[in-house]
């Protein structure tokens, strides 16, 4: 019995391992993905802004729920943030497309796949959210639904200057 419990280990602590790996590497290489429209965007890009990566899909209600508030963080240009939304789980490219459209999503919307998953970080239920700093950091990570006014206070929090 000891040794199946160490063998069932095993593959879970190294399947960690190359998480803890690639979201490092993720982190450390930025990303590079084109959206459906087929302009590139590359974290290096962003430089000096916050970037909020989103991955969603078309029949996740936490996800749908969480867009108008994406849409407004994306078009507030106060808040020096950018947003780019990763669709997952999707049939085809034009199923995307229109639905967004539908939405009024005006934020780039990337199809996603293992490659773009590998660059930006796992996906560890829909929706997962990734914000970086404008330095290019990974600062934050939420699996579950984000609000608008939990994103604006996060930044808040971190660009709010220390009182002399």
């Amino acid at each position: 019995m000891q040794t199946m419990r160490k063998g069932r280990f095993y593959p879970m602590w190294l399947a960690g391992l190359l998480l803890i790996l690639a979201a490092g590497w993720a982190q450390a290489g930025g990303f590079k993905v084109t959206d459906t429209s087929g302009k590139t965007h590359t974290l290096a890009g962003y430089k000096g802004k916050w970037v909020l990566v989103n991955y969603w899909a078309t029949w996740c209600p936490p996800c749908l729920e969480e867009i108008p508030d994406l849409i407004e963080l994306h078009g507030n240009k106060k808040n020096n943030l950018v947003v780019i939304g990763v669709a997952m789980d999707y049939r085809n490219a034009k199923q995307v497309t229109d639905f967004a459209e539908g939405l009024m999503v005006d934020y780039p919307i990337v199809l996603g796949n293992s490659q773009v998953v590998g660059q930006i970080g796992p996906v560890q239920g829909l929706p997962t959210t990734y914000l970086y700093n404008p330095e290019g950091k990974m600062v934050a990570q939420q699996v579950g639904m984000i609000t608008r006014e939990a994103v604006e206070s996060y930044i808040a929090s971190k660009t709010a200057r220390p009182k002399k």
